[in-house]
Protein backbone atom coordinates (compact mmCIF):
# COMPACT_ATOMS: atom_id res chain seq x y z
CA UNK A 1 0.00 0.00 0.00
CA UNK A 2 1.48 3.30 -1.10
CA UNK A 3 1.37 6.05 1.51
CA UNK A 4 1.45 9.59 0.13
CA UNK A 5 2.26 12.81 1.94
CA UNK A 6 -1.29 14.02 1.26
CA UNK A 7 -2.81 10.95 2.92
CA UNK A 8 -0.86 11.87 6.07
CA UNK A 9 -1.54 15.59 5.95
CA UNK A 10 -5.26 15.44 5.13
CA UNK A 11 -6.35 13.82 8.42
CA UNK A 12 -4.31 16.40 10.34
CA UNK A 13 -5.98 19.23 8.43
CA UNK A 14 -9.41 17.79 9.08
CA UNK A 15 -8.69 17.43 12.79
CA UNK A 16 -7.38 21.01 12.91
CA UNK A 17 -10.46 22.31 11.13
CA UNK A 18 -12.68 20.39 13.55
CA UNK A 19 -10.87 21.78 16.59
CA UNK A 20 -11.08 25.33 15.20
CA UNK A 21 -14.80 24.89 14.60
CA UNK A 22 -15.27 23.57 18.12
CA UNK A 23 -13.31 26.49 19.56
CA UNK A 24 -15.39 28.97 17.57
CA UNK A 25 -18.61 27.29 18.65
CA UNK A 26 -17.53 27.40 22.27
CA UNK A 27 -16.68 31.11 22.25
CA UNK A 28 -19.05 33.02 24.47
CA UNK A 29 -21.29 35.39 22.52
CA UNK A 30 -21.55 39.12 22.88
CA UNK A 31 -25.01 40.32 23.88
CA UNK A 32 -26.78 43.51 22.79
CA UNK A 33 -30.23 44.46 24.10
CA UNK A 34 -31.99 47.29 22.28
CA UNK A 35 -35.01 48.55 24.21
CA UNK A 36 -37.59 51.00 22.84
CA UNK A 37 -39.86 53.19 24.95
CA UNK A 38 -43.63 52.84 24.31
CA UNK A 39 -43.26 51.07 20.96
CA UNK A 40 -46.56 49.41 20.08
CA UNK A 41 -46.81 45.73 19.17
CA UNK A 42 -47.98 46.69 15.69
CA UNK A 43 -45.64 49.62 15.03
CA UNK A 44 -43.10 47.84 12.81
CA UNK A 45 -43.63 46.83 9.21
CA UNK A 46 -42.66 43.24 10.05
CA UNK A 47 -45.40 43.22 12.72
CA UNK A 48 -48.00 44.42 10.28
CA UNK A 49 -47.94 48.22 10.26
CA UNK A 50 -49.17 49.28 6.81
CA UNK A 51 -47.37 52.63 6.65
CA UNK A 52 -44.31 52.85 8.91
CA UNK A 53 -41.07 51.95 7.14
CA UNK A 54 -38.65 49.81 9.16
CA UNK A 55 -36.35 48.15 6.60
CA UNK A 56 -33.46 47.46 8.98
CA UNK A 57 -35.63 45.78 11.62
CA UNK A 58 -37.46 43.86 8.91
CA UNK A 59 -34.07 42.62 7.68
CA UNK A 60 -33.04 41.75 11.23
CA UNK A 61 -36.20 39.68 11.61
CA UNK A 62 -35.57 37.95 8.28
CA UNK A 63 -32.05 37.10 9.44
CA UNK A 64 -33.20 35.68 12.77
CA UNK A 65 -36.39 35.16 14.76
CA UNK A 66 -39.47 37.33 15.07
CA UNK A 67 -41.44 36.36 18.18
CA UNK A 68 -45.21 36.78 18.14
CA UNK A 69 -45.62 36.11 21.90
CA UNK A 70 -42.89 38.20 23.49
CA UNK A 71 -43.56 39.99 26.80
CA UNK A 72 -42.12 42.86 28.78
CA UNK A 73 -41.97 42.50 32.55
CA UNK A 74 -44.50 45.31 33.22
CA UNK A 75 -46.96 47.52 31.31
CA UNK A 76 -45.05 50.70 32.24
CA UNK A 77 -41.45 51.90 32.00
CA UNK A 78 -39.60 51.85 35.36
CA UNK A 79 -40.79 48.44 36.59
CA UNK A 80 -40.34 47.00 33.10
CA UNK A 81 -36.67 48.03 33.07
CA UNK A 82 -36.03 46.76 36.58
CA UNK A 83 -37.60 43.42 35.68
CA UNK A 84 -35.51 43.16 32.52
CA UNK A 85 -32.26 43.83 34.39
CA UNK A 86 -32.98 41.54 37.36
CA UNK A 87 -34.93 38.62 35.88
CA UNK A 88 -37.48 39.11 38.66
CA UNK A 89 -40.92 40.66 38.85
CA UNK A 90 -40.22 44.35 39.54
CA UNK A 91 -42.59 44.09 42.53
CA UNK A 92 -39.87 42.10 44.29
CA UNK A 93 -37.59 45.11 43.93
CA UNK A 94 -40.29 47.50 45.16
CA UNK A 95 -40.66 49.25 41.80
CA UNK A 96 -44.40 49.10 41.19
CA UNK A 97 -44.93 52.04 38.84
CA UNK A 98 -43.02 54.65 36.84
CA UNK A 99 -40.64 56.74 39.01
CA UNK A 100 -41.04 60.55 38.91
CA UNK A 101 -37.87 62.58 39.21
CA UNK A 102 -36.78 63.23 42.79
CA UNK A 103 -38.73 60.33 44.34
CA UNK A 104 -37.23 57.95 46.86
CA UNK A 105 -38.09 54.78 44.93
CA UNK A 106 -35.11 53.15 43.22
CA UNK A 107 -33.54 49.85 42.26
CA UNK A 108 -31.55 49.03 45.40
CA UNK A 109 -27.93 47.85 45.47
CA UNK A 110 -29.14 44.52 46.87
CA UNK A 111 -30.66 43.65 43.50
CA UNK A 112 -28.51 41.38 41.33
CA UNK A 113 -28.51 42.46 37.70
CA UNK A 114 -27.45 41.14 34.29
CA UNK A 115 -24.40 43.45 34.11
CA UNK A 116 -23.39 42.43 37.65
CA UNK A 117 -23.31 38.77 36.72
CA UNK A 118 -21.81 39.16 33.25
CA UNK A 119 -19.12 41.49 34.54
CA UNK A 120 -18.10 38.87 37.10
CA UNK A 121 -17.99 36.38 34.23
CA UNK A 122 -15.50 38.56 32.37
CA UNK A 123 -17.75 40.69 30.17
CA UNK A 124 -17.30 44.41 29.53
CA UNK A 125 -20.59 46.24 30.17
CA UNK A 126 -22.13 49.46 28.85
CA UNK A 127 -25.49 51.20 29.19
CA UNK A 128 -26.58 54.00 26.86
CA UNK A 129 -29.96 55.75 26.91
CA UNK A 130 -32.90 55.92 29.30
CA UNK A 131 -32.21 54.66 32.83
CA UNK A 132 -35.41 55.32 34.82
CA UNK A 133 -34.55 52.89 37.61
CA UNK A 134 -34.36 55.62 40.24
CA UNK A 135 -35.87 58.99 41.16
CA UNK A 136 -32.72 60.79 42.21
CA UNK A 137 -30.66 60.47 39.08
CA UNK A 138 -26.92 61.18 39.22
CA UNK A 139 -27.13 61.72 42.96
CA UNK A 140 -25.14 60.01 45.73
CA UNK A 141 -28.44 59.50 47.55
CA UNK A 142 -29.38 56.55 45.31
CA UNK A 143 -27.56 53.88 43.27
CA UNK A 144 -26.75 54.85 39.68
CA UNK A 145 -26.07 52.65 36.61
CA UNK A 146 -22.48 51.95 37.69
CA UNK A 147 -23.80 50.45 40.94
CA UNK A 148 -25.89 48.10 38.77
CA UNK A 149 -22.73 46.77 37.11
CA UNK A 150 -22.17 49.02 34.10
CA UNK A 151 -18.54 49.90 33.35
CA UNK A 152 -19.65 52.84 31.21
CA UNK A 153 -22.97 54.67 31.24
CA UNK A 154 -24.54 57.52 29.33
CA UNK A 155 -28.13 58.39 29.97
CA UNK A 156 -31.04 60.30 31.45
CA UNK A 157 -33.34 59.69 34.40
CA UNK A 158 -36.50 59.54 32.29
CA UNK A 159 -37.28 61.24 28.96
CA UNK A 160 -34.87 63.06 26.67
CA UNK A 161 -35.50 66.74 27.38
CA UNK A 162 -36.82 69.05 26.06
CA UNK A 163 -37.56 66.40 23.41
CA UNK A 164 -35.74 63.82 21.29
CA UNK A 165 -34.22 66.67 19.30
CA UNK A 166 -31.12 68.36 20.79
CA UNK A 167 -31.53 66.98 24.34
CA UNK A 168 -29.88 68.76 27.26
CA UNK A 169 -30.18 66.30 30.13
CA UNK A 170 -27.67 63.51 29.42
CA UNK A 171 -25.07 62.42 31.96
CA UNK A 172 -21.94 60.39 31.21
CA UNK A 173 -20.40 58.40 34.05
CA UNK A 174 -21.63 60.91 36.62
CA UNK A 175 -20.72 64.06 34.67
CA UNK A 176 -23.36 66.32 33.13
CA UNK A 177 -22.85 66.44 29.36
CA UNK A 178 -24.82 69.59 28.52
CA UNK A 179 -26.69 70.43 25.28
CA UNK A 180 -26.27 67.93 22.46
CA UNK A 181 -26.94 68.29 18.75
CA UNK A 182 -29.02 65.60 17.05
CA UNK A 183 -31.77 63.13 17.88
CA UNK A 184 -31.78 60.98 20.97
CA UNK A 185 -31.79 57.49 19.44
CA UNK A 186 -28.88 58.39 17.17
CA UNK A 187 -26.94 60.01 20.03
CA UNK A 188 -27.57 56.98 22.23
CA UNK A 189 -26.45 54.57 19.51
CA UNK A 190 -23.39 56.64 18.66
CA UNK A 191 -22.33 56.61 22.31
CA UNK A 192 -22.78 52.85 22.53
CA UNK A 193 -20.84 52.18 19.34
CA UNK A 194 -18.12 54.65 20.32
CA UNK A 195 -17.66 52.77 23.58
CA UNK A 196 -17.64 49.45 21.72
CA UNK A 197 -14.88 50.56 19.34
CA UNK A 198 -12.71 51.73 22.24
CA UNK A 199 -13.44 48.54 24.15
CA UNK A 200 -12.47 46.37 21.19
CA UNK A 201 -9.25 48.36 20.77
CA UNK A 202 -8.42 47.66 24.43
CA UNK A 203 -9.27 43.95 24.31
CA UNK A 204 -10.76 42.43 21.18
CA UNK A 205 -11.12 39.04 22.90
CA UNK A 206 -13.25 40.26 25.80
CA UNK A 207 -16.98 39.61 25.29
CA UNK A 208 -19.36 42.51 25.93
CA UNK A 209 -22.88 43.26 27.11
CA UNK A 210 -24.41 46.37 25.60
CA UNK A 211 -27.75 47.78 26.83
CA UNK A 212 -29.11 50.40 24.43
CA UNK A 213 -32.30 52.01 25.79
CA UNK A 214 -33.91 54.41 23.34
CA UNK A 215 -36.24 57.21 24.48
CA UNK A 216 -38.25 56.85 21.30
CA UNK A 217 -41.14 56.79 20.57
CA UNK A 218 -42.17 58.14 24.01
CA UNK A 219 -43.51 61.69 24.17
CA UNK A 220 -42.44 64.44 23.62
CA UNK A 221 -41.85 63.12 20.09
CA UNK A 222 -39.46 64.86 17.69
CA UNK A 223 -38.12 63.43 14.44
CA UNK A 224 -35.73 64.42 11.60
CA UNK A 225 -37.43 66.57 8.98
CA UNK A 226 -36.34 64.38 6.07
CA UNK A 227 -37.94 61.35 7.73
CA UNK A 228 -41.13 63.27 8.52
CA UNK A 229 -41.31 64.29 4.86
CA UNK A 230 -41.37 60.59 3.88
CA UNK A 231 -44.85 60.40 5.37
CA UNK A 232 -46.28 63.48 3.68
CA UNK A 233 -49.55 62.32 2.16
CA UNK A 234 -49.25 58.96 3.96
CA UNK A 235 -49.97 60.02 7.54
CA UNK A 236 -53.28 61.69 8.29
CA UNK A 237 -51.62 64.75 9.83
CA UNK A 238 -48.22 66.20 10.77
CA UNK A 239 -48.30 64.82 14.31
CA UNK A 240 -48.85 61.30 13.02
CA UNK A 241 -46.08 61.81 10.45
CA UNK A 242 -43.80 62.80 13.34
CA UNK A 243 -44.60 59.53 15.13
CA UNK A 244 -44.13 57.41 12.02
CA UNK A 245 -40.77 59.12 11.41
CA UNK A 246 -39.81 58.55 15.05
CA UNK A 247 -40.10 54.79 14.60
CA UNK A 248 -38.22 55.03 11.30
CA UNK A 249 -35.43 56.89 13.10
CA UNK A 250 -35.22 54.06 15.64
CA UNK A 251 -34.97 51.66 12.72
CA UNK A 252 -32.12 53.70 11.24
CA UNK A 253 -30.24 53.58 14.56
CA UNK A 254 -30.62 49.78 14.64
CA UNK A 255 -29.33 49.72 11.06
CA UNK A 256 -26.26 51.62 12.22
CA UNK A 257 -25.71 49.03 14.96
CA UNK A 258 -25.94 46.09 12.59
CA UNK A 259 -23.65 47.74 10.03
CA UNK A 260 -21.03 48.48 12.69
CA UNK A 261 -21.11 44.95 14.12
CA UNK A 262 -20.58 43.57 10.64
CA UNK A 263 -17.74 45.98 9.78
CA UNK A 264 -16.03 45.03 13.05
CA UNK A 265 -16.58 41.33 12.27
CA UNK A 266 -18.60 40.93 15.46
CA UNK A 267 -22.01 40.21 14.03
CA UNK A 268 -21.60 36.44 13.63
CA UNK A 269 -21.26 35.75 17.35
CA UNK A 270 -23.34 38.59 18.79
CA UNK A 271 -26.88 38.01 20.02
CA UNK A 272 -28.87 41.16 19.28
CA UNK A 273 -32.28 41.47 20.93
CA UNK A 274 -34.75 44.20 19.96
CA UNK A 275 -37.86 44.84 22.06
CA UNK A 276 -39.93 47.47 23.93
CA UNK A 277 -40.52 48.28 27.59
CA UNK A 278 -44.32 48.19 27.24
CA UNK A 279 -47.17 48.84 24.83
CA UNK A 280 -48.07 52.08 23.05
CA UNK A 281 -49.08 55.30 24.76
CA UNK A 282 -52.62 56.64 24.61
CA UNK A 283 -52.96 59.80 22.53
CA UNK A 284 -53.05 63.02 24.57
CA UNK A 285 -52.70 61.36 28.01
CA UNK A 286 -49.92 63.84 28.78
CA UNK A 287 -52.07 66.87 27.96
CA UNK A 288 -51.04 69.90 25.88
CA UNK A 289 -47.33 69.04 25.70
CA UNK A 290 -48.06 65.88 23.77
CA UNK A 291 -50.13 64.82 20.80
CA UNK A 292 -47.93 62.54 18.75
CA UNK A 293 -48.54 59.15 20.34
CA UNK A 294 -49.92 57.27 17.36
CA UNK A 295 -48.63 53.84 18.32
CA UNK A 296 -50.81 50.79 17.71
CA UNK A 297 -51.03 47.35 19.26
CA UNK A 298 -53.27 45.68 16.67
CA UNK A 299 -54.69 43.04 17.02
CA UNK A 300 -54.29 43.19 20.79
CA UNK A 301 -56.64 44.72 23.37
CA UNK A 302 -55.68 47.77 25.44
CA UNK A 303 -52.62 50.02 25.53
CA UNK A 304 -49.73 50.90 27.83
CA UNK A 305 -50.75 50.73 31.54
CA UNK A 306 -53.23 47.89 30.83
CA UNK A 307 -52.86 44.29 31.97
CA UNK A 308 -54.52 43.07 28.78
CA UNK A 309 -52.14 41.86 26.07
CA UNK A 310 -51.39 45.27 24.54
CA UNK A 311 -49.93 46.49 27.83
CA UNK A 312 -46.98 44.12 27.77
CA UNK A 313 -47.01 41.95 24.66
CA UNK A 314 -44.37 43.69 22.55
CA UNK A 315 -42.11 43.25 19.57
CA UNK A 316 -39.33 40.72 20.13
CA UNK A 317 -36.70 40.19 17.43
CA UNK A 318 -33.45 38.26 17.87
CA UNK A 319 -30.52 37.78 15.52
CA UNK A 320 -27.43 35.65 16.15
CA UNK A 321 -26.04 34.09 12.95
CA UNK A 322 -23.78 31.63 14.80
CA UNK A 323 -26.79 29.98 16.42
CA UNK A 324 -30.13 31.25 15.12
CA UNK A 325 -31.43 29.96 11.81
CA UNK A 326 -32.79 32.86 9.72
CA UNK A 327 -36.35 33.42 8.62
CA UNK A 328 -38.11 32.15 11.74
CA UNK A 329 -41.44 33.36 13.10
CA UNK A 330 -41.98 31.85 16.54
CA UNK A 331 -45.04 31.60 18.77
CA UNK A 332 -42.96 30.42 21.74
CA UNK A 333 -43.66 32.48 24.86
CA UNK A 334 -40.59 34.53 25.82
CA UNK A 335 -40.28 37.31 28.40
CA UNK A 336 -37.74 39.99 29.22
CA UNK A 337 -37.62 38.23 32.61
CA UNK A 338 -35.84 35.42 30.75
CA UNK A 339 -32.86 37.58 29.79
CA UNK A 340 -30.88 37.20 33.02
CA UNK A 341 -30.91 33.39 33.28
CA UNK A 342 -30.36 33.04 29.53
CA UNK A 343 -27.44 35.45 29.33
CA UNK A 344 -25.86 33.81 32.36
CA UNK A 345 -26.10 30.45 30.59
CA UNK A 346 -24.45 31.92 27.50
CA UNK A 347 -21.70 33.46 29.61
CA UNK A 348 -20.98 30.19 31.39
CA UNK A 349 -22.09 31.40 34.80
CA UNK A 350 -25.11 31.06 37.07
CA UNK A 351 -27.25 33.44 39.14
CA UNK A 352 -26.87 33.14 42.93
CA UNK A 353 -28.72 30.08 44.25
CA UNK A 354 -30.76 32.15 46.70
CA UNK A 355 -32.03 34.51 43.98
CA UNK A 356 -35.78 34.09 43.39
CA UNK A 357 -36.06 34.42 39.61
CA UNK A 358 -39.31 34.71 37.67
CA UNK A 359 -37.75 34.04 34.27
CA UNK A 360 -36.02 31.03 32.74
CA UNK A 361 -33.70 30.31 29.82
CA UNK A 362 -35.23 31.08 26.44
CA UNK A 363 -32.53 29.17 24.53
CA UNK A 364 -34.90 26.28 23.59
CA UNK A 365 -37.07 28.81 21.72
CA UNK A 366 -34.16 29.56 19.38
CA UNK A 367 -34.67 26.04 18.02
CA UNK A 368 -38.47 26.27 18.12
CA UNK A 369 -38.70 24.20 21.29
CA UNK A 370 -40.91 25.04 24.30
CA UNK A 371 -39.47 27.27 27.00
CA UNK A 372 -39.59 25.25 30.21
CA UNK A 373 -41.11 27.32 33.01
CA UNK A 374 -41.36 26.31 36.65
CA UNK A 375 -43.90 29.09 37.16
CA UNK A 376 -46.23 31.03 34.87
CA UNK A 377 -45.70 34.68 33.93
CA UNK A 378 -47.56 36.92 36.41
CA UNK A 379 -48.09 40.68 36.34
CA UNK A 380 -49.48 42.66 39.27
CA UNK A 381 -49.84 46.32 38.35
CA UNK A 382 -51.69 48.13 41.12
CA UNK A 383 -52.25 51.29 39.07
CA UNK A 384 -53.61 49.72 35.86
CA UNK A 385 -56.08 51.66 33.72
CA UNK A 386 -58.27 48.60 33.19
CA UNK A 387 -60.21 47.19 36.14
CA UNK A 388 -58.45 43.82 36.33
CA UNK A 389 -54.98 44.60 37.65
CA UNK A 390 -53.63 41.04 37.99
CA UNK A 391 -52.74 38.93 34.96
CA UNK A 392 -51.16 35.55 34.22
CA UNK A 393 -49.93 33.84 31.04
CA UNK A 394 -49.74 30.07 31.41
CA UNK A 395 -49.13 28.23 28.16
CA UNK A 396 -51.89 29.21 25.75
CA UNK A 397 -54.03 30.60 28.57
CA UNK A 398 -54.41 34.17 29.82
CA UNK A 399 -56.12 34.96 33.13
CA UNK A 400 -57.23 38.36 34.42
CA UNK A 401 -58.52 39.12 37.94
CA UNK A 402 -59.79 42.06 39.96
CA UNK A 403 -58.27 43.12 43.28
CA UNK A 404 -60.31 43.97 46.37
CA UNK A 405 -58.33 47.17 47.01
CA UNK A 406 -58.11 50.54 45.28
CA UNK A 407 -55.35 51.67 42.95
CA UNK A 408 -51.85 52.15 44.37
CA UNK A 409 -48.59 53.55 42.98
CA UNK A 410 -46.33 51.84 45.51
CA UNK A 411 -46.37 49.67 48.60
CA UNK A 412 -45.01 51.05 51.84
CA UNK A 413 -45.51 50.54 55.56
CA UNK A 414 -48.78 52.50 55.48
CA UNK A 415 -50.59 50.21 53.05
CA UNK A 416 -48.64 46.93 53.22
CA UNK A 417 -51.19 45.16 55.42
CA UNK A 418 -53.99 46.23 53.10
CA UNK A 419 -52.14 44.87 50.08
CA UNK A 420 -51.27 41.58 51.75
CA UNK A 421 -54.88 41.12 52.78
CA UNK A 422 -56.26 41.80 49.30
CA UNK A 423 -58.15 39.06 47.49
CA UNK A 424 -58.66 38.22 43.82
CA UNK A 425 -62.09 38.00 42.18
CA UNK A 426 -64.02 38.16 38.88
CA UNK A 427 -61.62 35.94 36.98
CA UNK A 428 -61.58 35.98 33.19
CA UNK A 429 -60.00 33.26 31.04
CA UNK A 430 -58.89 33.57 27.43
CA UNK A 431 -57.39 31.07 25.03
CA UNK A 432 -54.75 33.20 23.31
CA UNK A 433 -54.06 30.52 20.72
CA UNK A 434 -57.55 31.21 19.34
CA UNK A 435 -58.36 34.65 20.72
CA UNK A 436 -55.36 36.99 20.80
CA UNK A 437 -57.71 39.98 21.16
CA UNK A 438 -59.14 38.64 24.46
CA UNK A 439 -62.71 38.97 23.19
CA UNK A 440 -64.27 35.73 24.45
CA UNK A 441 -64.16 35.06 28.19
CA UNK A 442 -64.23 31.28 28.67
CA UNK A 443 -64.58 31.32 32.47
CA UNK A 444 -68.24 30.22 32.50
CA UNK A 445 -67.99 27.91 29.50
CA UNK A 446 -65.00 26.00 30.89
CA UNK A 447 -65.36 25.77 34.70
CA UNK A 448 -62.76 23.01 35.03
CA UNK A 449 -60.07 25.08 33.34
CA UNK A 450 -61.21 28.14 35.31
CA UNK A 451 -60.77 26.30 38.61
CA UNK A 452 -57.31 25.07 37.60
CA UNK A 453 -56.07 28.48 36.43
CA UNK A 454 -57.71 30.32 39.33
CA UNK A 455 -55.88 28.14 41.85
CA UNK A 456 -52.58 28.59 40.02
CA UNK A 457 -52.90 32.37 39.82
CA UNK A 458 -53.86 32.68 43.48
CA UNK A 459 -50.83 30.60 44.49
CA UNK A 460 -48.34 32.60 42.45
CA UNK A 461 -50.00 35.93 43.23
CA UNK A 462 -49.70 35.23 46.95
CA UNK A 463 -46.06 34.17 46.63
CA UNK A 464 -45.26 37.36 44.71
CA UNK A 465 -47.01 39.62 47.22
CA UNK A 466 -45.16 37.97 50.11
CA UNK A 467 -41.86 38.41 48.24
CA UNK A 468 -42.42 42.05 47.26
CA UNK A 469 -40.36 44.84 48.81
CA UNK A 470 -42.18 47.20 51.18
CA UNK A 471 -40.82 50.74 51.47
CA UNK A 472 -40.80 52.80 54.67
CA UNK A 473 -42.97 55.89 55.02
Amino acid sequence: MKITLWSLVLPCLLILAFLQAQAKQGKRPNVVVVLCDDLGYGDLACYGHPKIKTPHLDRMAEGGIRFTDFYSSAPVCSPSRVGLLTGRSPNRAGVYDWIPGGRGVHMRTSEVTIPHLLKKAGYATCMSGKWHCNGKFNSPQQPQPDAAGFDHWFGTQNNASPSHENPKNFVRNGKVVGPLKGFSCQLVMDEALGWLKKQQARDAEQPFFLYVAFHEPHEPVASPKEMVNQYDGVAKNLNQAQYFANVTNVDAAVGKLMKTLKSMKLDENTLVVFTSDNGPETLLRYGPRSGRSFGVADPLRGMKLWTTEAGFRVAGIMRWPARIEPGQVSGRVVSALDFLPTFCELAGTKPPKDLALDGTSFLPALEDKPVKREKPLVWVYYNALNNRRVAMRDGQWKVLAKLSIGKLKTIDSRNADQVKGATLSDFQVFDLSQDVGEKEDLAKANPVKLAELKKKLQTHYRELVEGSHVWGK
